[in-house]
């Protein structure tokens, strides 16, 4: 069989999700940008978060499940799934090898051609540990974005990884807002904090002396009310 020319295309990807929803494994072949195991067959069992990782689609093979990019794999022609069983049960063809080494058919007749093969069986076994270097592709977590923002005179943070929230935006103190851009060297965003807070500063000496002026019109009148009793 050999490999398809192509991954697989977003529509497919799709109908692959949708007979994955309705309990079926659907079946790929592989493309040649799977490597070593191209033009071999494979059961689609899962599809993963793509913004996550590139390799979303999760293919059984053999005794793996191993996540590919939808360029790796293709649909897989009708029929093509009767020959994913096609290299197990080629395993104990190593018989007609045998006689390539009639010195020993000699001595032992049948009983070492039956041993031989066996022997064969386990040296023939090497792909599936070329396989497995797929699997061992260390994957990188998913972004972290910590946002520290001002809005209507409120510092919030808010942290974020992938497309999962990790912390709503939460109210901090200006001086803890302060200290978190104290640890960012960039010049321009330490004047921008800093204009914020002379605002804010000069917002808040004007309400104090409103309301020192109140305060003081409020004793003047409760003063007032003494001296008339």
């Amino acid at each position: 069989m050999g490999a398809a020319g192509q991954g697989l295309s977003t529509d497919e990807v799709q109908s692959i999700r949708e007979a994955l929803a309705a309990g079926r494994k659907p079946k790929v072949v592989f493309t040649a940008s799977a490597g070593q195991i191209a033009g071999q067959v494979g059961q689609v069992v899962q599809l993963t978060d793509p913004e996550v990782s590139d390799e979303y689609v999760v293919v059984r093979f053999g005794r793996d499940e191993l996540p590919f990019s939808p360029a790796d794999v293709a649909v897989a022609p009708r029929g093509a799934g009767r020959r994913v069983a096609e290299p197990q049960s080629e395993a104990p063809e190593p018989e007609p090898a045998a006689p390539a080494e009639p010195e020993f058919v000699l001595d032992r007749v049948p009983q070492q051609r039956r041993e031989e093969p066996k022997v064969e069986t386990v040296e023939a076994k090497p792909a599936p540990a070329r396989k497995a270097v797929k699997a061992v592709k260390p994957k990188g977590p998913a972004g972290l974005t910590v946002t520290l923002a001002y809005a209507d005179g409120e510092w919030t943070v808010a942290a974020q990884q992938g497309s999962k929230s990790l912390a709503k935006p939460y109210v901090v103190k200006p001086a803890e807002a302060l200290r978190m851009v104290a640890l960012v060297d960039v010049p321009g965003v330490h004047e921008a904090v800093e204009q914020i807070m002379a605002v804010e500063r000069a917002e808040a000496e004007q309400q104090a002396e409103k309301l020192r002026a109140e305060l003081a019109e409020i004793e003047a009148r409760l003063a007032e009310l003494r001296e008339a009793r």
